[in-house]
Parts: structure tokens; C-alpha cells; sequence
């Protein structure tokens, strides 16, 4: 006499077809339908129920919880009572407090992933300290400095070189480094510093470079550094695949499980589409489309995309406005305070800016564009505001923002008047919040106390506009309790001080709510990528997306919420990640 077991299984295929008959495909395939006494049979016998502490849902009608089903990778069930006869598979009650699963709302997926197979030079303060990374890195992987392999790495600050530029006679540190070939990153990625050897094969004369700057022998900033990069031997495609795994292992360490990789060329968007179907492919990334020439238009070179298991999005694009306020790049409406002859660099003129944004948006793709300086955020607004009159001529601009969300990625310094602008269009800021406490120990010998005060790294004034918070990792740590504590306390996550070695915070008008840091790190993220209900909270029929704690987040005091470290993170209802 058959089984049970062999009588169910060979019945499977009638009653799934009987189950999605009653429920409706779209249904069956999108959301649960509890009521369903056809859904009710099946979800029981394959549904798996996780009971923690408690359980921040940021759900409006059910702010917190104890226990949530998992179906098919995403939640179908979120309740406070601890058990539940009617649910089989039910695991006991555990310890640890539970939280949405984090998204990073800038990142740079495959560039943390090489800095990781790189030399960090972050935190250096002297050149005598880089020299030292270099030699040490140079004993561990003596293989690199080659014409195919440079030696690369990232995060050095002419701030701590007395303030003097580097020069590439600064690489030649002894004999062994004469004929490398060496490129180093700016902490801010917007200039690089190479040796000797990569000058060797550049043009001897190199005319001016509009949006772009060569402040020194072996120095090139934005625009400028294409002139180098179109000699660099970019890393295979296999070295890309273990960037990416790389990255998402460390992501995954942080609680984090989605990201918006700001700026991704086509055939990477092509290896990011085959990788995200794989076991290794741990963390959702919203990729935004940036062309191979930057600033241009190439809707035949990608496509708009949403894979079936969720984990990979395209549907934004990155256009650039300006350069970085460290290298005296970001473009200013008045010269720089401490570099009057000087008011920054424009990446692309206001015209073409202006018919990007609107022939991207009519192929249906929303629009990101990096602005950091008030010239370059009047342009991006100007850009926003110009194409939402063409796309709803007899409507509101606000109500068809909402349909578009175009977004500002770094909104540092914005003019009040632009400011009020952003609100009334309904602008989305994307913000890094610990840009501002990187940034707090010379922003005023910048851009002079009033502009600083006024127009510079807003948070709170922003809130309103509900702003999707980042790190930029790597140009900052990609630690998200870090970019919290920055955002609540306006203070440096690595030293718990502000500039002026207290505690009052930097601008401390501009901090902002445990609650609004947390939703800019979960819900305002979703918003922004078009993925509201889909992530950034716990909720029938989101992704089941997690993250596990030792004590609830929001009992922590800021001091000990910076050094908050994760105990699980789960992924579509997988363990990705847990703590040895």
C-alpha cells in the first residue's frame, strides 16, 4: 500500500494546480492570501515560522511583533502571539532582537570588493605612513605593480600631507618601487595619484580637460583621470565575481541586505544579471545605469530589470554633476573661501544635464544625479524641475515626482533657496550621513562659516523629503550603525567627538531621530528604488529579509549603538550570515 508521503507528492501537481486556480496566478506569485482556505492547506505544510525577542517590524499596524512566517522567500505571516497551533514547522521562541534587513542607499559594490583586494590607505596621516602600507602590501602580494596588474589602492587625503598635493616621484620610495605601475584613489575616489611608470604612458602634453583638473606632477582629478584610466587593465571577469562575493560577505557581517550601487556600466549590469541567480549573490542590489562614456545616453546598451528572486533591479541611472568639496571640486555658486581664485568643476554643462535627465526619464528610468556643490544642486534641480514640466504638462510637478523620483545623490550643499525648491518639487536627497562628520574638520575653511551654516550636509531640514541614507562605501566604512550614530549625534563614529573635541555634535540643528536614522536606512531606501512593501520592512509579502541582535536597536544609547555588531543576517528566509 503506498505511503502517505507518495500519495501526497503524487497528488502535489493536482492540488497546486487546483491552489492557484482558487487564489488567482498573480496572488500565488505576489502575495498570500491568507483567507484562502486552498492557500491556508498549502502554506502550512511549507511555511516556516521564526520567533525572536521581539521583532521591529516597522510596519504602521503592527510596530512590533514576536514571531513571522516565511513562504517561498518572503514573509507571509507577522503576529505577536509566541505560538500557533494551526502552524506547523514552528521553531521555539529564541533570544535576539529583530530588525528589517539593512539596505545601503549609495554604495559601490564591485569598487568595496577590490578595495578589499587592495591597499587601504584609510586613516593614513602622513606620507610616511603611506609609504609604509605600500612597502607592507608590496611584501604580501609581490605579484602586483606590474603594466597588466597594478598595484592599486585607496584613501589617502592630501590634508595630511601638510596640505601639499602628492607628486609621483613620492612613489618612488626605494628601488623596488621605481618601475611599478601604481594607482591610488583619493579617499573621496574623485582624483588619483599614480607613479612614474603609468606617466610613462600618457601623452607628453595633455591640454585642458573640461571638468577636469591635474593640480599636480602624477595628480588627476575627475574628468582628468579618464586620461589614465583608458591605459588601466580593468579586472577580469572573474576577478569582478570575487569582488562582488567579497563585498556582499562583508555587507552581510553588517546586517546589510540590499544596496543602491550607484553607478554601474552595462557589461557589468550584464555579470551582476547571470551572478544574481547564484548561492553566492547574497545582498539585493538597485543598480543605477551609468554609460561607459559618462553623461551620455545609451538606453540600447541596457535594459530595465527585476530577476524573480528579487535580488537584482535596475531601473535608475547616475548622471554627474560635479567633483568632491576635498579636492576643491564640488561646483560653487561663489568661489571657494579658502581657494578664492576657485569655484570648483562642472562634469557636464546645465544644457546637456538638462536633456539627459529628460531623454532617460522618457525611456522610463528615473534620474540620480551626484551633485555635492550648490552650483552643481541648482543645476540637478533645475534639470529635475525642467523635465517634470515636460513629462505632465497639465499636472502637478510634485504628484508626477512621485512618479518619477528623481533623487540628488550626496545633496551636501545646497543653496536655501534650492533647498525649498527640493521641497516643493518633492526632490528624494540621498545622503551619506558620516560624509558630514568626515568631512566636519575643514567644510568651514571651505565654504566660510554662514555658507556652512546654511547650506551645508542637512539632515533634518530634509526629512520631509523622506531621505534614503548611505555610506558611499568604500570612500566611508560601509558599518550602518556608524552612519546612525553620525546622523543622531552630528559626531565621528571613530572617536565619539566633534570638531572641536566635544560633545555637542556638529551643527547639532541638523541631527536627527533614532526612528528617521532607521527608516533611512530601511523604508526610505525602498521608497527610493520603487521597492516600498518589497523591502526595508517586516511585512506580508516582502522579501523575508532580516537582522538579528543581542538587545532591541532602539535601547541602545548612541555610544554603544556605534559599536552595535550583528548576530545574524537573513536573506530571502536564508541564514547568510552568523556570528562565530
Amino acid at each position: 500500500m503506498p505511503s502517505v508521503s507518495t500519495l501526497f507528492w503524487s497528488a502535489y501537481p493536482l492540488l497546486l494546480i487546483a491552489f492557484i486556480y482558487q487564489v488567482g496566478l498573480p496572488n500565488f506569485i505576489v502575495r498570500p492570501v491568507t483567507e484562502s482556505n486552498a492557500f491556508n492547506t498549502v502554506w502550512k505544510l511549507f511555511a516556516t515560522t521564526h520567533c525572536y525577542a521581539s521583532i521591529t517590524t516597522l510596519k504602521a499596524d503592527l510596530p512590533q511583533a514576536q514571531c513571522f512566517s516565511v513562504s517561498n522567500g518572503k514573509f507571509s505571516r507577522v503576529f505577536r502571539d509566541e505560538v500557533s497551533n494551526g502552524i506547523q514547522k514552528l521553531e521555539r521562541p529564541r533570544a535576539g532582537h529583530v530588525i528589517p534587513g539593512l539596505w545601503d542607499g549609495h554604495g559601490h559594490l564591485l569598487q568595496y570588493g577590490e578595495l578589499l583586494d587592495s591597499v587601504n590607505l584609510f586613516g593614513t596621516t602622513s606620507m610616511d605612513e603611506v609609504k609604509q602600507k605600500l612597502v607592507g602590501y608590496m611584501k604580501e602580494r609581490p605579484e602586483t605593480g606590474t603594466q597588466k596588474q597594478w598595484l592599486r589602492g585607496v584613501g589617502w587625503d592630501q590634508a595630511n600631507f601638510n596640505g601639499a598635493w602628492p607628486v609621483a616621484n613620492d612613489l618612488e620610495i626605494d628601488d623596488s618601487f621605481k618601475d611599478l605601475y601604481v594607482m591610488l584613489d583619493r579617499v573621496d575616489v574623485h582624483c588619483i595619484w599614480v607613479s612614474n611608470s603609468v606617466l610613462s604612458l600618457l601623452p607628453k602634453n595633455i591640454g585642458d580637460i573640461p571638468g577636469g583638473e591635474i593640480p599636480a606632477k602624477g595628480v588627476f582629478c575627475d574628468n582628468a583621470m579618464d586620461v589614465v584610466l583608458e591605459h588601466y587593465q580593468k579586472p577580469s571577469k572573474e576577478q569582478k565575481r570575487t569582488f562582488a562575493k567579497n563585498a556582499m560577505l562583508e555587507l552581510n557581517k553588517l546586517g546589510i541586505v540590499g544596496m543602491h550601487d550607484a553607478g554601474v556600466t552595462p557589461s557589468d549590469l550584464r555579470l551582476y544579471e547571470e551572478l544574481s541567480g547564484t548561492d553566492e549573490w547574497n545582498v539585493r542590489v538597485n543598480a543605477m545605469v551609468e554609460c561607459d562614456v559618462r553623461n551620455t545616453f545609451c538606453p540600447d546598451d541596457v535594459k530595465q530589470i527585476t530577476t524573480l528572486n528579487g535580488k537584482f533591479h535596475v531601473r535608475s541611472v547616475k548622471l554627474f554633476g560635479d567633483g568632491a568639496l576635498g579636492s576643491w571640486g564640488s561646483a560653487m555658486i561663489e568661489p571657494y573661501t579658502d581657494k578664492p581664485s576657485s569655484s570648483g568643476s562642472l562634469l557636464v554643462n546645465a544644457t546637456t544635464l538638462s536633456r539627459l535627465t529628460l531623454d532617460w526619464a522618457k525611456e522610463g528610468y528615473q534620474v540620480n544625479i551626484h551633485a555635492i556643490g550648490d552650483l552643481a544642486n541648482r543645476l540637478a534641480i533645475d534639470a529635475f524641475e525642467a523635465a517634470l514640466k515636460v513629462l505632465c504638462p497639465n499636472g502637478n510637478s510634485r504628484n508626477c515626482q512621485a512618479k518619477h523620483r528623481f533623487r540628488v545623490e550626496h545633496a551636501q550643499i545646497i543653496h536655501p533657496d534650492d533647498q525649498q525648491r527640493m521641497q516643493d518639487l518633492g526632490i528624494i536627497p540621498s545622503i551619506q550621513s558620516t560624509h558630514a562628520t568626515s568631512d566636519m574638520g575643514y567644510a568651514e575653511s571651505r565654504l566660510g562659516a554662514n555658507r556652512t551654516k546654511t547650506e551645508a550636509y542637512r539632515m533634518r531640514s530634509l526629512l520631509p523629503l523622506r531621505p534614503v541614507l548611505g555610506s558611499d562605501f568604500p570612500v566611508e566604512p560601509a558599518n550602518i550603525f556608524e552612519g546612525m550614530y553620525a546622523a543622531m549625534t552630528r559626531r565621528s563614529p571613530r572617536t565619539g567627538l566633534d570638531p572641536r573635541g566635544g560633545k555637542v555634535g556638529w551643527y547639532p540643528e541638523e541631527t536627527i531621530s533614532f526612528e528617521d536614522a532607521l527608516k533611512g536606512f530601511t523604508i526610505n531606501p525602498a521608497y527610493g528604488a520603487f521597492l516600498e512593501g518589497k523591502a526595508g520592512a517586516i511585512d506580508m509579502g516582502a522579501y523575508a529579509d532580516w537582522v538579528v541582535l543581542d538587545e532591541p536597536l532602539r535601547d541602545l544609547d548612541p555610544e554603544s549603538l556605534r559599536m552595535a555588531t550583528v548576530r545574524e543576517t537573513w536573506v530571502g528566509g536564508k541564514c547568510v550570515y552568523k556570528r562565530p
